[in-house]
């Protein structure tokens, strides 16, 4: 499993002529990244002396970034998955005419597929820069800063996945397909860049 990887081994995938892991992947660590920081201004805020008014909520919040964590993890291997899935089908036979046709269908129906997962790791990514504005606001000042780190993971993240929605949208002949997925991610895309900067400045008003 992919995720089981030792970091440096996981950065050698990265740096090789290797087509996977890639940056779908990458993209879905960072999200991960992001929500473990969140899990730990949260566990440091927890059951800390002054940080009472903030118990419950933090608890909330650990819960949602826990599972945010475990959904991106997941995403790595779901972004290798669909990678092999669109190289095989155009190692598909194309000799005859029906060999051609079910290649053609395989293809684009491998390209929703790895449209599908990044526009995911999105959603989730998303949510992790979301959910990095309560901790920022109610973590721990002693490891502040990680909320800060958190947001910026989330935020690479978020974009990172976008890239790679974008170019398999490229290749969808079902232009209803496509334009429905580009609206969605247009959406995830909405306004995180300023969100994203508030919750920057909150932490950095906090050091």
């Amino acid at each position: 499993m992919i995720k089981d990887m030792t970091i440096q081994a996981f950065l050698d995938g990265l740096a090789s002529k290797t087509s996977t892991p890639g940056g779908g992947g990458a993209a879905a660590v960072s999200g991960a990244m992001g929500a473990a920081l969140i899990s730990m201004v949260a566990n440091f805020t927890i059951g800390k002396k002054g940080h009472e008014d903030a118990e419950e909520e933090c608890k909330e919040i650990l819960a949602k970034s826990e599972e945010l964590r475990a959904k991106l993890t997941d995403a790595i291997k779901d972004d290798v998955d669909v990678f092999d899935r669109v190289m095989a089908s155009y190692g598909m036979p194309k000799e005859t005419d029906e060999e051609k046709s079910v290649r053609a269908t395989e293809i684009q129906a491998a390209l929703k597929a790895a449209t599908d997962a990044p526009l995911e790791c999105a959603r989730l990514c998303r949510d992790v820069i979301n959910l990095s504005q309560p901790i920022a606001d109610k973590g721990n000042n002693n490891v502040i800063s990680d909320a800060g780190v958190a947001v910026l993971a989330g935020y690479a993240g978020l974009r990172s996945a976008a890239l790679n929605v974008y170019i398999n949208i490229g290749g969808i002949k079902d232009k209803e397909f496509a334009d429905d997925r580009r609206q969605k991610l247009e959406a995830l895309l909405n306004d995180m860049d300023v969100l994203k900067e508030e919750i920057y400045e909150l932490v950095k008003s906090k050091l």
